[in-house]
């Protein structure tokens, strides 16, 4: 009998374009050679243009998904994307500290689009008390980092990222990645923060176009890394390198934005038509 694959569990929505979630989790972690648990925590009615509903799981049925699986098999790493509810961060939170052992990546999902907001600030603080402490790695882009960071409107206009990262590692974290998509800079800066600042800076050129589910694909990808066995440094790395290449490659399959491909790598450059990664770095 074969050697199992790295064993990623991960707490998600169900994103019927395929965009971001559940799928694009299992797609992204499918092409880095894990084998994915899926734990659904909503069912969300949405197209490649944006989210119109959700319909959240009740958070026994969501606690009874994930305990059956630790239960009986060997998780390496687990991701949380869409919670939705106190009740399901609860239990999360709870299934967090039965397993410390094992890394835990909070894709922190607060927007599904700029101006949509899929937390109230009851459920973030409740995150910044419960989950946070027991998380290895928060990904976040800036607008998620300051929302997180600070309930009060005029003081996130206000804070930088580096002080916004600073409130979220006092929260508890080990690390937090907080990526600059959306700051009005030439090239697009990520920065890995630990408690003692700063721990890497990468830039990357900017890609033409709007892309939906890059942040979903960068997280998962780094969470795939870690249920490799790197470490939080390497994998930050190799989630970002594998990121820009599916979104280099991405399509445009409805009437909305660009989606990563996550399986790029099994298409043929003639069908890509993309500079490969080495000439880029």
């Amino acid at each position: 009998m074969t050697t199992s694959p790295p064993i990623v569990l991960v707490f998600a929505g169900n994103d019927p374009s395929g965009g971001a979630g559940l799928a694009a989790d299992m797609l992204a972690l499918s092409s880095l050679g894990c084998h994915v648990a899926p734990v659904i925590t909503g069912v969300v009615i949405q197209d490649s243009a944006g989210e119109q509903d959700i319909l959240l799981i009740e958070s026994e049925w969501v606690e009874d998904q994930a305990r059956c699986i630790l239960e009986d098999m060997k998780v390496d790493a687990i991701k949380v994307g869409l919670i939705g509810s106190i009740e399901t961060l609860t239990v999360i939170a709870e299934i967090a500290s039965d397993y410390p052992e094992i890394p835990l990546i909070l894709d922190a999902v607060f927007f599904s689009k700029p101006g949509d907001h899929l937390a109230t600030e009851e459920l973030l603080a409740m995150t910044r008390e419960l989950l946070l402490p027991h998380t290895t790695l928060v990904t976040l882009n800036s607008i998620e980092a300051r929302y997180l960071a600070s309930d009060d409107p005029d003081d996130q206009d206000d804070l930088t990222l580096d002080a916004a990262a600073s409130r979220i590692l006092d929260c508890g974290c080990e690390y937090v990645l907080i990526t600059g998509a959306h700051e009005n800079t030439p090239k697009v800066i990520n920065a890995l923060y630990s408690d003692m600042g700063r721990a890497s800076v990468d830039t990357w050129d900017r890609l033409p176009g709007s892309y939906y589910g890059a942040g979903s694909t960068l997280a998962a990808a780094l969470t795939g890394a870690l249920a490799n066995g790197a470490q939080i440094g390497e994998a930050v790395k190799e989630g970002q390198d594998y990121t820009w290449q599916t979104l280099q490659a991405a399509y445009r399959p409805g009437m909305g934005q660009q989606i990563p491909d996550r399986f790029f790598w099994a298409r043929s450059a003639e069908d890509l038509a993309v500079t490969p990664l080495d000439e880029v770095l």
